[in-house]
């Protein structure tokens, strides 16, 4: 994976296995109350793989700045892999997030959250930045507007789900309202590019599942942030609403070759199945206590398939290499 030629194809995308794992952990963290110790042990183990995917990955990240710079500057360019950038501090934000559920509050959380709550912040700013250039080349066009844009604008949205238990739920809800702001603009954005320019390129087909995160995150924020379970059934009805309307495009998604953007279906799975378990622990009633399992089960084996499919490629060769980009003429600045 460290070899030069390899190396060199390693981009931030690689980061969004670390929100995966950190998703799913998560939820089988909020499974603990119906499951019990075997939920709770599984929840640690999948936490620590992510901790040590995202060190190994930050690690070789910045031996890949070192190498091949050049690499770096080209994703930085690039009109759609730029946002990738923002799966770092999410991946900062979830982590800190897991550390504050499995062991509390601590200094070392803390500092993890705030890296990667001001970190999501800069992403954020220096992405919508490059709009201010309109149809010129840097700016905000058709091409680039594609599913992936949720993370760094509307990722936002995750900052409450450690920054309450940490003290700092004003800073946490300010942050939260900038991830709602966006996010209904990226929606609309995204149909206005479908019904005038047509869909992304089929290879960006597994995104489609990150519509489904903003809802379900939105929706653990808001009870995080004290609101009440009928604001978090709301939000889990889009959830479901996103779910059931990306499913119909599975056959595509299912045929498109195996890569790292298939890493994209797992954290939106994980954070719906989270979602669902936690209304069934507020008592919410209905289908929640049985549905909840079903889906943390149905997230865990997507995981454990991509966690499979990744390693077959890397033995194979087939994943850090150039890999077939859409026809969008690369922006610069």
């Amino acid at each position: 994976m460290a070899a030069a030629p390899a190396l060199k194809f390693l981009s931030p995308a690689w980061f969004s296995i670390v929100m995966g794992l950190s998703g799913l952990a998560l939820a089988w963290r909020r499974a603990v109350p119906l499951m019990g110790e075997p939920a709770l042990a599984l929840s640690i183990a999948l936490g620590g793989l992510a901790a040590a995917v995202f060190l190994v990955l930050a690690g070789l990240s910045v031996l890949r700045l070192q190498r091949h710079p050049e690499a770096w500057a080209e994703d930085l360019r690039h009109p759609v892999r730029h946002v990738f950038l923002a799966t770092l501090p999410v991946s900062l934000i979830l982590l800190a997030t897991l550390g504050v559920a499995l062991d509390g509050p601590g200094a070392l959380a803390s500092a993890v959250w705030w890296t990667g709550s001001l970190g999501q912040l800069a992403v954020t700013v220096w992405v919508l930045s490059r709009w201010w250039a309109g149809n010129r080349a840097g700016g905000l066009q058709w091409a680039t507007v594609t599913p992936v844009l949720i993370i760094a604008v509307v990722g936002n949205v995750l900052v409450p789900l450690a920054g309450v238990e940490l003290g700092h739920a004003e800073w946490a809800a300010a942050q939260f309202g900038i991830g709602l702001l966006f996010w209904p603009l990226v929606m609309a954005l995204l149909l206005v590019r479908i019904a005038s320019q047509g869909l992304w390129p089929e290879r960006l087909m597994p995104a489609n599942f990150i519509l489904v995160a903003p809802p379900a995150v939105i929706g653990l924020s808001a009870l995080a942030l004290g609101a009440p379970a009928l604001v978090g059934w709301m939000a889990w009805g889009v959830a479901l609403a996103c779910f059931l309307w990306v499913a119909t495009q599975g056959q595509r998604i299912v045929s498109q070759a195996f890569s790292v953007g298939h890493w994209a279906v797992s954290f939106p799975l994980a954070a719906f199945a989270g979602l669902t378990l936690e209304l069934g622990r507020h008592g919410s009633g209905g289908p929640m206590p049985v549905l909840g399992p079903l889906l943390l089960a149905f997230a865990s084996v997507i995981v454990l398939g991509l966690s499979m499919g990744t390693v077959r490629g890397l033995r194979q060769r087939t994943l850090l290499a150039p890999e077939p980009v859409a026809t969008i003429t690369p922006i610069s600045g």
